[in-house]
């Protein structure tokens, strides 16, 4: 596989790297900390992204993109993850809220949400997990009961990233419970604001602020709210959770990490034992794959059949995370723990080794993308 990013990809990299090194402070590790000003810094630097046609570059003109390629896309995915998101939250409705509504979305819904989202006024989260619903989303128990005006929809979801800050949601509930598991569920997109709901952080290694629960108590749901067809949400859901398996460049993030370390490491990378830089080498080997694994993803993008490249993305990027984590620890030794300005690379390695533990489990974890690459291979029922 060669894939050619276009004529403009280094240009557009170089751009974005101006940008976020004059705005992004060069300790700041996300948007999920518990120093507010971070969070304020993804918001400030969203809307310098949005003034430069950045922030839905790739998004169809007509919703508010800059009708750009999916390979400019790719290459702000990139720079973004490699620079620990400065969009914060905002990446969700880029990558795929937004374009499940143009897929999905009814012309109402487009108009309502997708501007929104391509200027960066709105934040949104996923309801989908459940205590005893992870794994199997297709058997979540969040019930969406009809009541003569839509429907009331009562249940709790968990493993929900920014609902703290999220002014709407993308939330899976079950209308059909006699029908068969892939023909149970609806989608629905609700205002947070809408009475009925209720959010409680769950503290975490994670951060602070990344990780919630959410308590639904007969929050009201319209027919205007159903994303797709009600019963048809498992089917919206696979392709949704598609886009976000591949928008999301680990291994860009890795390989930062990687040069950031050797460059810190100066005349001493010739006193690493001969072992480590072995495993530095075959790391970047992975990378490289794990890199293509991705594009191949990205070119299948517009094939909602495709779902197992994403898939296949998926399992190596994560399995990069851990393997980069495990050998700048070992490369920095103990000092690896320290946090703060002063720790190495000002705590990255510390934070990329705490999210690294979550990769191979967050959006469906790395025993769920085998099964679908295998039914794909193997040409199973899905």
């Amino acid at each position: 596989m060669d894939y050619e990013l276009g004529d403009n990809a280094s240009q557009l990299r170089k751009s974005l790297r101006s940008l976020i090194s004059t705005h992004i402070p060069v300790n700041f590790l996300g948007a999920c900390t518990d120093d507010p000003q971070d969070f304020a810094t993804t918001e400030s630097f969203c809307k310098l992204l949005v003034d430069a046609g950045l922030l839905a570059l790739a998004w169809p003109k007509k919703y508010g993109g800059g009708g750009g390629s999916v390979w400019q896309q790719t290459v702000l995915r990139e720079e973004m993850w490699a620079h620990h998101e400065p969009r914060g939250p905002q990446y969700m409705g880029i990558n795929w809220v937004g374009p499940a509504i143009m897929r999905y979305g009814t012309a109402e819904q487009k108009a309502k949400h997708l501007g929104a989202i391509a200027s960066g006024e709105v934040v949104w989260c996923q309801g989908f997990s459940e205590p005893e619903a992870g794994t199997d989303l297709a058997s979540l128990r969040t019930r969406a009961v009809p009541d003569g005006k839509g429907w009331r929809i009562t249940g709790q979801k968990v493993w929900t990233s920014y609902a703290q800050m999220a002014s709407w949601c993308v939330l899976a509930a079950c209308t059909h419970p006699d029908a068969p598991k892939p023909k149970r569920l609806t989608l629905f997109l609700i205002p947070m604001a809408r009475p009925g709901f209720t959010v409680r952080p769950i503290p975490s290694m994670l951060g602070p602020h990344h990780l919630n629960e959410i308590f639904l108590d007969g929050v009201q749901a319209f027919s205007g709210d159903v994303l797709g067809e009600p019963g048809d949400g498992w089917r919206v859901m696979r392709e949704a959770l598609a886009f976000e398996r591949v928008g999301i460049a680990r291994y860009a993030r890795c390989e930062s990490l990687l040069d950031r370390m050797r460059t810190e490491l100066g005349d001493d990378w010739d006193r690493l034992p001969e072992s480590i830089r072995a495993r530095w080498v075959r790391a970047l080997v992975d990378l490289r794959v794990a890199r293509l694994l991705a594009y191949r993803a990205v070119s299948l993008q517009d094939d909602p059949a495709a779902t197992a490249a994403a898939s296949a993305a998926r399992i190596a990027a994560t399995t990069c995370d851990q393997q980069v984590a495990e050998l700048l620890f070992d490369v920095v030794g103990p000092s690896a723990l320290d946090s703060g300005a002063s720790a190495a690379l000002h705590g990255a390695i510390e934070d990329h080794w705490r999210y690294a533990q979550a990769a191979t489990v967050a959006s469906g974890t790395i025993e769920v993308q085998r099964m679908l690459v295998a039914r794909d291979v193997l040409g199973a029922n899905r």
